[in-house]
């Protein structure tokens, strides 16, 4: 019988959760921790203000605070004394809406003292001397530990954690607390880079959004036009058509013919098509774009989502069914009509019918109200407001690149992977 071993590089050492540096401790969170766990509060909410309170809805995925408007007044301080929460405290949510675990045992750090409450499926866990409360903090809310614990969840509605389940979780982390704040430094320096830059990606998208809606309507015109606009429906300026069947499993990398599907039109593409994603083997009973269609989906399990709208710039690209093909005639810019689909969501939904599943239909569309400038400045309008867009995709790509880099130093600092010099 052949015993396989595994060879332990020296100053590290194999414990029951993995191999982890000599120098590290591994304990259960019940060890580490004073606990209690949240009850019933929603007898004292408000929406005027006070102590704001800590329920599922308050957690994101990325363990971050998301404000639900839901207040405890001070004046109830007497009543609720036991349940106000200090910094440096955590809490933890102990069940998830859904059944992929995303927020079940996420944590958050308080970082105020006598300014949060904690609601009933929450847990405040308050580190002892021998852990920082930010290094468990993003301990916890890392990949790897929070799969590894959302593991424990039990089944039902709602996945749930019963108070055994937190206390007996094993984590390991440095003895010394100068490594322990070492890391915490790296990882907090991280941190504020990324929310610094989606803090910039919001406010260029609200420079977009004010941009859009001031050009699109004429309030601001770029310079050097001056010309009046017109307003016509849809259907005097465009002729429709439609996709052709194209199943997902039509689909493939290597295929030599381009392709759009008409479900990426809700996640992959923007109001325009500047990359077409997909291909397929097979050219037969197809249906092709002509440069400046703009494509919209016509079927939906939400309303709202067919209120999108896509220009593609590429004559011959294959595209599937459920695709409204609005071939605008000569004087009518695509990208512009996308763009003012965007500006005019709501107009759009007025003709969107249909309850479980909802349609949108060629005939109806029709009768959509437009606002042209002359070509040239519908072309200039459509320029600007791509030019943002690009931008914004830049910065969303470095925030992904950030992102992917923080979970990466997360999974190496936090596992003694690699070691921090604190002297």
């Amino acid at each position: 019988m052949t015993i396989s071993t595994q060879t332990i590089q020296k100053g590290y050492k194999q414990t029951e959760i993995g191999v982890i540096p000599a120098d590290w401790n591994v304990n259960t969170l019940g060890k580490i921790c004073k606990y209690q766990n949240g009850t019933s509060l929603e007898r004292y909410f408000n929406q005027n203000g006070g102590y704001r309170v800590i329920s599922i809805g308050n957690y994101s995925t990325a363990g971050k605070y998301i404000d639900t408007s839901s207040y405890i007044s001070f004046e109830l301080k007497d009543s609720i004394k036991k349940f106000i929460l200090n910094k440096d405290d955590l809490t933890m949510i102990l069940n998830d809406k859904t059944s992929t675990g995303d927020i079940i045992g996420r944590v958050l750090l308080i970082e105020e003292s006598n300014r949060y409450v904690f609601n009933q499926r929450t847990m405040r866990l308050t580190p002892n001397a021998d852990i920082s409360p930010v290094y468990l903090y993003f301990l916890i809310n890392s990949d790897s530990v929070h799969r590894t614990l959302a593991r424990q969840a039990k089944p039902g509605t709602q996945i749930y954690f019963n108070t055994a389940d937190i206390l007996d979780f094993k984590i390991a982390f440095p003895k010394d607390k100068t490594e322990q704040s070492a890391i915490v430094t790296s990882l907090s320096d991280f941190d504020a880079l990324v929310e610094k830059l989606k803090k910039l990606v919001e406010k260029k998208r609200n420079i977009k959004q004010g941009a859009m809606q001031e050009l699109l309507t004429g309030k601001r015109r770029l310079p050097g036009f001056s010309g009046k606009w017109e307003t016509k429906n849809l259907g005097e300026v465009a002729e429709f058509d439609h996709g052709r069947d194209l199943p997902k499993s039509d689909l493939s990398e290597d295929g030599p013919y381009k392709c759009i599907h008409y479900g990426q039109l809700f996640s992959e593409y923007n109001e325009l098509i500047s990359e077409i994603k997909s291909r397929t083997h097979s050219n037969t009973a197809r249906f092709y774009s002509k440069a400046n269609d703009v494509l919209m989906p016509t079927s939906d399990v939400t309303p709202r989502g067919l209120a999108t709208a896509s220009c593609i710039k590429e004559d011959g690209v294959i595209l599937g069914g459920g695709i409204l093909v609005i071939r605008l005639h000569s004087g009518y810019d695509g990208l512009y009509f996308s763009y003012f689909v965007s500006q005019n969501k709501n107009s759009v939904l007025r003709f969107v019918k249909g309850s479980t599943v909802f349609h949108l239909y060629a005939n109806d569309i029709a009768n959509f109200e437009i606002s042209f400038p002359e070509l040239k400045e519908q072309i200039a309008i459509a320029s600007v407001l791509s030019d943002m867009d690009t931008e914004i995709e830049k910065l969303e790509s470095q925030l992904t690149k950030y992102q992917n880099l923080k979970q990466g130093m997360m999974q190496s600092l936090l596992t003694g992977k690699i070691r921090l010099l604190t002297k």
